[in-house]
């Protein structure tokens, strides 16, 4: 029987072991657990697809204490409004994103009474969607990395994260608005970045900067594996 100094021991060792090797468990419930399904839209889908069935029978995780399914919730709109706070002002920054999302229906708005009846029904009116297009649109999928082979660092273009890159691209879309300073409030700045990210735009362009300082090191990229 173990005593406790070496039970302790060992489990410190498999932690290492684990982390080393890249394995990290976040979480008590084993593998064959499912996700849960808390969204309605989700759940309809499931249920007319005859899927409900198969979930009959498979143990399932609880969800998050911050899952809901109110239809008011966004995952994408909420970590935005995340990025945008500073010094844990939250409702500072949930105020700043609606007038943004405000701003950007009146411009569509605006858009929309003034263009031929013909064209009205290719422009989209909904500011979620087109935030939505711009965080797409703006997202990058290479980056530069530093790495030293033979005493000399390289620029190498490796492929970029998913979460990394979500991020980059809101990120973008925040700084692009701050730099304009006190000239203009951000809400409205913000909302005209957005606009301009689903075809042009300042983020579009420095995206597009980005890929081009790839393409110019590609001959570095085997660096990544040596």
């Amino acid at each position: 029987m173990l005593c406790g100094r070496t039970f302790n021991s060992l489990i410190l060792f498999s932690l290492r072991h684990n982390l080393e090797y890249g394995v990290q468990f976040y979480s008590v419930f084993p593998s064959n657990f499912v996700e849960p399904i808390y969204k309605k839209d989700e759940q309809e889908v499931i249920f007319k697809e005859t899927a409900d069935k198969k979930f009959a029978h498979v143990p399932i995780k609880p969800a998050y204490t911050s899952a809901t399914c109110s239809e008011f919730h966004d995952k994408l709109v909420r970590k935005f409004t995340n990025y945008i706070m500073r010094e844990g002002k939250k409702q500072l920054a949930r105020r700043l994103l609606d007038e943004t999302f405000e701003n950007i229906k009146i411009i569509k708005l605006n858009e929309y009474y003034n263009s031929p009846p013909e064209y009205r029904e290719n422009i989209i009116l909904d500011p979620k969607i087109i935030f939505y297009q711009a965080v797409e649109n703006c997202t990058p999928i290479l980056e530069l990395r530093k790495i030293l082979r033979g005493g000399i660092t390289y620029q190498v273009p490796v492929p970029m994260n998913a979460n990394r890159a979500q991020f980059l691209s809101m990120n973008w879309l925040i700084r692009s608005a701050q730099d304009k300073g006190n000239t203009e409030k951000f809400p409205d700045v913000l909302a005209r970045e957005i606009i301009d990210a689903n075809n042009k735009g300042r983020v579009i362009k420095k995206k597009h900067d980005l890929h081009k300082q790839c393409e110019a090191n590609r001959a570095y990229a085997h660096y990544r594996w040596l």
